[in-house]
Formats: structure tokens, sequence, C-alpha cells
């Protein structure tokens, strides 16, 4: 697993951002998060998406960042994506009432299909 925090975005090997999130979403995660997002150029945030494929754990304060995004995207007629969840994180996505929120891929490769 991967303890230490990493987050950025890749625009040059898809069409869209994909946001890789590393390590732990707690709230010590939360501004790096938005600003990462935020640093997205308006144009690109028509869709985005969030790999989640080496995130270790996600408390209730990673949820809350997660709805923040969402939230912000919708405002701006844009849409997250999620892809890489575990099945734990898919389940816990699904709890909270994310995945009506967002479409969920398996991995990258599917969601850029």
């Amino acid at each position: 697993m991967v303890d230490e925090f990493k987050i950025f975005v890749d625009y040059d090997k898809s069409p869209i951002p994909i946001i890789h999130i590393e390590g732990e979403i707690t709230s010590e995660a939360d501004e790096e998060i938005v600003n990462c997002y935020t640093s997205i150029p308006t144009n690109k945030k028509e869709r985005v998406l969030i790999d989640f494929t080496k995130t270790a754990y996600i408390n209730s304060a990673g949820i809350a960042t997660l709805i923040s995004l969402i939230s912000k995207a919708s405002e701006n007629q844009g849409k997250i994506e999620f892809s890489g969840l575990n099945s734990h994180f898919r389940k816990v996505m699904d709890i909270v009432g994310l995945t009506d929120f967002v479409l969920i891929h398996d991995n990258i490769e599917q969601a850029l299909k």
C-alpha cells in the first residue's frame, strides 16, 4: 500500500484530465485535491476522471472533499468520473450516494472508451 499522499493531473495520455490520487484521502489532503482540480483549465473541466487505483484509504473528510468537487463540476456543467475503485471503496461510494452523481469505471482504459 502507498502511505505518502500524492496527487497529480495527467493531460498527456488522455483526451480528458485524469487526477491520480495516491495514499490516504483525509482532511489533510483536502486543500491539495481542491487545488489540483482548480488548476485544470476551465475548457478542460467538462469531464474529469479521478483515478483511485493507488488510493489506500478514504475517511469522511475525504468523502466530503469529493462531494465538494462533484458540486463544483456540476455548477459549471462539468462531470466528475471515478476509476480504479476497489470493491470496498465502491461500496462506500454507493452507501454515501456518490454513485448517483458520478460514473464509475473499472479502470482508466474503460473510462476512455
